[in-house]
């Protein structure tokens, strides 16, 4: 069985464990302190990051993006029949994802107001670039079956949803067909196949303590939200 070594509340093994779960393939996960890293997990990740795949082979994977590929190349497919420039197309969508897992944990962390406005400035333009794509027809980004680009995006959203419920601030703020979205992926059952029983716990304690979203009051809304839109 394929294992997974992990750091709870990391958005890049949510995403690994997201493609893993859509394609049915089971697998084992082993949860590690990233600030006290053992010397076997160094020696299996050489960035000293997670998350790293162990294959049936033994053989130790490191980098999302590279995992994710792996995933595909040996299970096959999450879609079938796309054409090289979609699936081009849809690589570019996944990437515009994930290069913004770290800028929303940086805004997540945020002691003050107006900091939180700088970090999710570019998160936010992001979700409003979604916006403009996604077809209202659709449960999810290209259809009504969930591709690698819902997958991508999965860690966003479940993330901004959890901080919505417990400080009111959303990042989807005004961007109705994104909120949509992110309703048929929290609805999809997936995202309970991704993280641990305790996820949201562990993401409270770290995100939701000792900063500005944790006040639970008095949260100003997102630059230039629309709020006569269904943002609350």
């Amino acid at each position: 069985m394929l294992k997974i070594v992990s750091f709870k509340i990391c958005p890049f093994v949510q995403r690994v464990t997201g493609a893993l779960a859509a394609k049915g393939i089971p697998f084992e996960i082993e949860y590690i302190s990233l600030k006290e890293k053992t010397q076997w997990f160094l020696d299996l990740s050489p960035n000293g990051q997670v998350p790293v795949l162990i294959t049936e082979s033994d053989t130790a994977l490191f980098e999302s993006d590279a995992i994710v590929e792996y995933i595909e190349d040996e299970y096959g497919p999450l879609e079938e029949n796309v054409s090289n420039e979609q699936r081009a197309l849809d690589r570019a969508w996944s990437y515009l994802g994930t290069k913004h897992y770290l800028p929303q944990c940086g805004a997540m962390s945020s002691k003050s107001a107006d900091i939180l406005e700088q970090r999710s400035e570019k998160l936010i333009a992001a979700f409003n670039k979604v916006e403009k794509k996604l077809d209202p027809n659709f449960a999810f980004f290209k259809s009504n079956d969930i591709s690698n680009i819902d997958i991508a995006w999965l860690p966003l959203l479940h993330r901004a949803h959890i901080i919505k419920q417990h400080s009111g601030y959303d990042f989807l703020c005004g961007l109705p067909k994104a909120q949509t979205w992110q309703k048929s992926i929290l609805s999809s059952g997936l995202v309970e196949q991704t993280v641990s029983g305790d996820f949201e716990i562990a993401f409270k304690s770290f995100y939701l303590k000792n900063t500005y979203l944790a006040e639970s009051k008095n949260i100003a809304e997102p630059k230039g939200c629309r709020t006569n839109a269904s943002c609350c």
